[in-house]
This record gives structure tokens, sequence and C-alpha cells, in this order.
């Protein structure tokens, strides 16, 4: 910020500028970087699980069936049995240590790093923090502790390589609906998809190449599995299915592998219309029965691991490979907290700045 805006004195709270001497202070104009990731329940327990699945299953952005039809199906029936299953697996990954979920520990790791990487170059002029679409930190006590805090400027940062509107666009609306109810609004930029950054790529191609490198022998493919949308996503305009394959082809350009050496599934299939596909459970039996021994899986469009790599990738996805024949299945980890990825947010973080610091 310009140092005419405000007055010498405390370096947390001033007084603004030209302001009589009984003014209150206020804190010093900051800027404010907010990570999003998709969410978390706060235990595994059936309330908590049904709290999160409802909340998750109630967004319009997710699942945009009509409420008369969709509300009594989903409170009578689905939120009746799925949270046993869904805490079932969340048990299966739980981060017993610090009684949390892989994700929410991963996140707040990633929001450290990228708050130390900032404060080297800026300061403390950036204040970083982390939100939930769903879940907590909720997004809406975030961006109000970071107003609180003096952000008058707040980069929104949806960490999804790939545009999608059950992803990108819920997490920028929730944010909307929180400077909705302020009566004071800090201005606010939304990143965007960066599938096709070059720091991201190279951090993929890395992870990929290490994860190689520590295999006892080569995969014969790689599989790079997304999160599935339905396919009237894709026809009504959402992009999320171009941009992962348009990933998929980068990253194989990125690894100067040859055509086919690569291939993109969709995993997480839900509810009874068709989704894009090929389906990764099925895509990988298909792989065996075509005599694939071993096979790798990638997961691009997620940035740190969670219950869906975790625990349908490395369990319900490689048993799927296995009982088909296969024999070896290798995961490559998400992107997480490694370096590489740090510094392509960084960067990421830093164009989207411009002007403001």
């Amino acid at each position: 910020m310009a140092a005419s805006q405000v007055e010498s004195g405390s370096p947390e709270q001033q007084r603004p500028a030209h302001a009589p001497a009984d003014h209150p202070v206020i804190p010093r104009p900051k800027v404010g970087v907010v990570l999003v990731n998709l969410g978390t329940p706060d235990a595994t327990d059936y309330w908590s699980m049904r709290r999160y699945l409802n909340e998750f299953l109630s967004d319009k952005r997710v699942v945009d069936y009509p409420s008369w039809k969709w509300q009594p199906l989903l409170q009578l029936i689905i939120l009746s049995r799925r949270p046993f299953k869904s805490g079932e697996a969340y048990r299966g990954i739980w981060n017993t240590e610090k009684n949390e979920s892989p994700l929410l520990t991963i996140t707040r790791d990633q929001a450290h790093k990228v708050a130390e990487g900032l404060r080297e170059r800026h300061g403390d002029q950036i204040l970083v923090d982390f939100c939930m679409r769903y879940g907590n930190p909720s997004t809406d006590s975030v961006l109000r502790r970071m107003q609180a805090e003096g952000c008058e400027r707040i980069l929104f940062f949806p960490l999804y390589p790939q545009y999608a509107s059950p992803t990108t666009a819920t997490a920028n609306d929730h944010a909307f609906r929180t400077l909705m109810k302020l009566k004071w609004q800090p201005a606010i930029r939304t990143v965007p998809a960066y599938f096709e950054h070059p720091a991201y790529l190279a951090a993929l191609a890395n992870s990929v190449r290490e994860t190689y490198a520590a295999a006892e022998s080569p995969p014969e493919v790689l599989v790079a599995s997304y999160h599935g949308v339905p396919k009237r996503f894709l026809m009504e305009g959402d992009p999320y299915h171009c941009q992962c394959q348009k990933t998929t082809r980068l990253l194989r350009e990125r690894l100067d592998w040859e055509e086919g050496a690569i291939q993109t599934a969709f995993q997480s299939q839900f509810g009874p219309e068709e989704w894009v596909g090929p389906q990764t459970v099925d895509h990988v039996a298909e792989l065996a029965r075509q005599g694939k021994k071993h096979i790798a899986v990638v997961s691009p469009a997620f940035s740190a691991d969670c219950v869906e790599t975790l625990e349908e990738i490395q369990e319900e996805i490689r048993d799927s490979f296995l009982a088909a024949g296969g024999e070896r299945f290798t995961y490559v980890p998400c992107l997480n907290d490694r370096d590489d990825h740090i510094q392509a947010l960084l960067a990421i973080i830093e164009n989207e700045l411009g002007g403001w610091v």
C-alpha cells in the first residue's frame, strides 16, 4: 500500500492519514490471499458425515435437479445411508494424529509454505489463509477474519487446475455470498484455471518422473484420472472436459512420451444420468483384460490427496485392475505441498496480484 495512506505508528494498528487525533486506530491495509479447496467433514461419525454430505449434495452447482424432486430423495434416502459408507472411507485415510482429514492437513501445509514464500518477497503486507467450500474452516469465517485484520484486497484462489462449475464456480459463488452480507466489501479477484501454466505442468511431470524412477519396473500405461461430471455439463458449456483432455496432452508433451502412453479417464460417477467417460474403474479393468500387467494412475485435477485419491483410486480402482488380471498398480501422489508445486502456486499468485503489491 502507498505510504501516504496511513500515518506511522504500530505495525498492525494505524490511524488513517489526515484523521483527527481522537480517530480510532484501524488495521494497517493489507492484501489477502485465500487458498480454497473442496471441503472436509469435521469427523467420521454419522452426524458429522451427514452434515458435510448435506451441504455438499444440496449445492445446486453439484446437483442441479429441482429441489422438490431432489431434496426428498436426498434427505430421506441418500443421507440415511451414505454417511455410513462415506464415514468408513474417511476412517481408512483419517489423519489420526491431528484428528482431521488428509485434505485439511495438506491444504494447511500448502498455505503455510505459500505464506513463507510471499513473506520472503513482500514482507508482512500480504496475509495468507485457507478455507473450504464445504465444512471448516468455512469461506465466510476466513473472509470475515481477513477483512477484520485489514485486508482491503483479497485474492481468492480455488485450487482446481481445470475450471468446472461444481468446483471453481461454486467456490467463487460462496465467496461472493459472503461479500453480499458485508457493509464494507474488500476488493476481490478470483484466480482462473491454471492447467496450462508451465510451472504447474513442470511439477506434474516431475511427480510422474519421480514415481516412475522409484518403481521396480516402468508402468506400461499412465492413466490420468479426473473427477467426473455429467456429460450434460459439457453440452451446456462447462469447459472442464476439454481442459482435462488438454491437460493430458500437455503432460504427455512435457514428458516427451508417444501418443497413447497417457490415457484420460474419469472417476466418482454419481447418479443415474450419463457422465463423461470412460469411467476409471472400468477403464483400468479393460486395460488388464488387454494384457497390461502394470499401470500407473495420476490425478491432475486434485491439488491435494483426499478421499477420492487415497481411498477411491488406491483401493476401489486398484482392486478393479487387479481383479481383472493386472499385477502391479502404481499411484502417482498429488502435488500436495512439494516444493515445485508451491513455486507454481506462488508464480500464479504473483501474476494475479499485479498492481496490488
